[in-house]
């Protein structure tokens, strides 16, 4: 009887060091892609932009971030984390500097879509680098970790990225991000490896049962998107992430400053707080999801993805009728609400991972991670044209009752996501195996009559 010989084990300070300047490569990455949430008003000023234009600089910048996920996917079976992860954070570099520069919008525009086509790269190579560096069994908490820290990098572009603007220039703020992305340019590719040493494949080892699974994706688009897509369990990731973090998205991205600082009437500083405790809350409930997500692994839908989109719904609907601004304390609670979506829309990659095998593993994921920043872009774009649609197109216009009236175009986007959760839900239990289709119990259910 031959007795297979064990895959090396990287050392344990190298697998941490890998990780960690991955997680601080997505922290960066975060920054660039939250870079005009504090300054969207100067943005708006600076290139003479109405509330439609300037959701432009998002919306093409998403647009761009979730066309790239599935070729990042496929180039990163092909490539590796190493160069995908390096290439990401050059072309945000360049997209930075362009965007400190830029005379005109047609520039900021073209900035902010390298600035996405560099975003795309980073978070899928993360996952990759933890599916290869990491025993099997410890990859969810190690997503859940990656996501949580990562979204600190959105405190960064709040109150530093802010202050150094208004204490700077443009040019200088902007390009100080430039520099940061082209110091971890040469980070990533002086740390990153593909893989751990001695091994000459991308696998994923599980160290209790020994079993090596391959971490690839399928080598034909076609083939590999139609396979993925065609599992109902695929469509219930993809809808998960569609429905739960968009409009934090949104806010961060965005909407969130001019509304809190010209809507709301409060201080700059109180804004910024408001910005970090969204982030302060994610970091925290999100342990609690991740637990539960894997403690009630058939139930995620029922039990946290539907009610967290709940919760929001719930929350920005008080916001909106509140007669008069609202109460410091309800906003807080607007924040708390959000907060919740980023760690709720990591159970759509649990979803992803758990119905696809390892050769679709890359698409599924990024099939996945589209859904979030397709229904971000709808909603920062629907938001931008009802402002302009109320005459409050430019900050001098914005007015309180036009951010609420705006703000309700978020309500269809969780309704027609919720609609189809539970659909796939069900299509995906029947799939596996733990509920009958509709129709055979509707047949079992006539069979005593004559």
């Amino acid at each position: 009887m031959t007795i297979p010989t064990p895959l090396p084990i990287a050392p344990t300070w190298r697998l941490w060091l890998v990780w960690g300047v991955g997680v601080a490569a997505y922290i960066v990455s975060v920054t660039n892609r939250s870079s005009l949430s504090a300054v969207g008003v100067d943005a708006a000023v600076r290139f003479d932009a109405d509330a439609s234009t300037l959701s432009m600089f998002a919306v093409i910048q998403l647009a761009v971030y979730g066309g790239m996920q599935i070729p990042v996917g496929l180039l990163l079976d092909r490539f590796g984390a190493r160069p995908m992860i390096t290439l990401g954070m050059a072309l945000m570099a360049v997209g930075q500097l362009v965007l400190a520069f830029a005379p005109d919008v047609g520039w900021a525009i073209f900035a902010r879509m390298l600035l996405g086509a560099g975003d795309a790269a980073v978070f899928p190579s993360v996952l990759r680098v933890i599916a290869v560096w990491f025993p099997e069994r410890q990859a969810p908490l190690m997503v859940q970790l990656t996501g949580l820290i990562g979204q600190s990098g959105q405190i960064l572009a709040v109150l530093p990225l802010a202050a150094l603007l208004h204490a700077t220039s443009w040019s200088i703020a902007f390009g100080s991000l430039a520099g940061l992305g082209a110091l971890f340019t040469v980070l990533t590719f002086a740390v990153i490896r593909n893989r751990p040493p001695g091994r000459v494949e991308d696998v994923s080892v599980d160290t209790v049962t020994g079993a090596i699974h391959v971490v690839r994706s399928s080598a034909d688009l076609r083939t590999g998107f139609r396979q993925s897509w065609a599992h109902p369990g695929t469509r219930l990731a993809f809808w998960s992430h569609f429905t739960t973090p968009f409009s934090g998205t949104a806010f961060v991205l965005l909407w969130g400053f001019p509304f809190l600082t010209v809507g709301e009437g409060l201080s700059t500083a109180t804004a910024s707080l408001l910005f970090t405790v969204y982030v302060v809350f994610g970091i925290l409930v999100g342990p609690v999801i991740g637990a539960l997500s894997s403690r009630h692994p058939t139930r995620r839908s029922r039990l946290l993805v539907l009610p967290v989109i709940g919760i929001q719904a719930l929350a920005w609907l008080v916001v909106i009728l509140w007669p008069g601004p609202a109460p410091l304390w309800l906003l807080f609670v607007l924040a708390f609400a959000m907060s919740t979506g980023g760690p709720g829309s990591m159970i759509g990659f649990d979803h992803a991972r758990t119905f696809n095998p390892s050769h679709r593993l890359s698409t599924a994921t990024g099939i996945t991670n589209v859904g979030g920043f397709l229904a971000a872009l709808l909603a920062i774009l629907l938001i931008g044209i009802a402002m302009d649609a109320q005459g409050a197109g430019t900050p001098d216009t914005y007015t309180l009752e036009a951010f609420r009236i705006a703000f309700l175009t978020q309500v269809p986007l969780w309704l027609l996501g919720s609609l189809f959760i539970v659909i796939e839900r069900h299509r995906t239990r029947v799939h596996i195996g733990l509920d009958e289709p509709r129709s055979r119990r509707r047949d079992r259910g006539t069979d005593h009559l004559p």
